[in-house]
């Protein structure tokens, strides 16, 4: 599986019609695409509260992966979630705090999304930090 965010294939090397499959395996060559998180924090927005969001499938490397991309990019918030409890729950990490957020039984029955809780606590970070 690939980050929809992180790759792409450029229009001029896009097929013109539908692949068939009874012309057999299929092989596709993806392209990265430029991060452009650097030149926000450095260029665009220097004085910004940024936040970047890091998904992982392997909860052993989340907290690690979202500090370095803090110490690359300089901004302040890394919302680090695992692609299997994406939806209940997320570790807020900044260069100083880990704090996770979780849904509840009851707020998940409620209806209540994961998303709520992110904002709200994304809100009174912003409002620290200016």
């Amino acid at each position: 599986a690939a980050a929809v965010s992180d790759f792409y294939i450029p229009a001029s090397e896009m097929p013109e019609h539908k692949i068939q499959s009874s012309e057999g395996p299929l092989q596709i060559t993806m392209k990265m695409v430029p991060k452009m998180l650097s030149p926000l924090v450095k260029e665009w927005a220097p004085k910004a509260f940024v936040i970047s969001f890091k998904l992982e499938t392997d909860p052993l490397i989340l907290i690690d992966k979202s500090l370095k991309a803090l110490e690359k990019y300089r901004h302040q918030v890394v919302v680090a979630n695992i692609l299997e409890s994406r939806r209940t729950s997320v570790i807020i990490v900044t260069k100083d705090s880990q704090t996770p957020l979780s849904l509840s039984d009851e707020e998940i029955g409620q209806g209540m999304e994961i998303e709520e809780k992110i904002v709200s606590y994304l809100q009174g970070q912003h409002t620290l930090f200016i």
